[in-house]
């Protein structure tokens, strides 16, 4: 199963600051979007998993700013899944603009039900043994 995939982003004026760099809450978009992107190479639709019963909800985030980017930048984001444990999925992120690291970051997700309680992740999410 893949367990790493890069998209290119390109920035969009609206997602930078008064500095014309991309505002910090936004590379937490683009963690989001690395992260529906890897699901979807994979063959996973994020909606059809909703639609199940079950959600995969951030429980921890940490990002190390670098370099900023700016408007019209065409940037690359690497995410990688480092582990697989029994209810939720860590990633990594890694912005690139060419070859230099702009921004990175770690995401923890756990798998809930509809209710919100914790649940295990279903066969085609666990890659790793329990």
């Amino acid at each position: 199963m893949l367990r790493e995939h890069e998209i290119q982003i390109r920035v969009r004026y609206q997602e930078t600051d008064a500095q014309g760099h991309v505002h910090h809450a936004n590379y937490l978009n683009y963690f989001e979007m690395g992260r529906i992107e890897l699901f979807r190479a994979i063959g996973i639709n994020y909606r059809e998993f909703e639609a199940s019963g079950k959600m995969l909800v951030v429980s921890k985030i940490a990002c190390r700013y670098c370099r900023p980017a700016r408007y019209d930048d065409l940037v690359t984001l690497k995410t990688t899944t480092t582990h697989i444990r029994r209810v939720r999925l860590e990633h990594h992120y890694e912005l690139t603009r060419k070859d230099t690291l702009l921004v990175e970051g770690e995401t923890t997700v756990a798998c809930v039900d509809q209710d919100g309680k914790v649940c295990r992740l279903p066969g085609f999410l666990r890659l790793e043994k329990d």
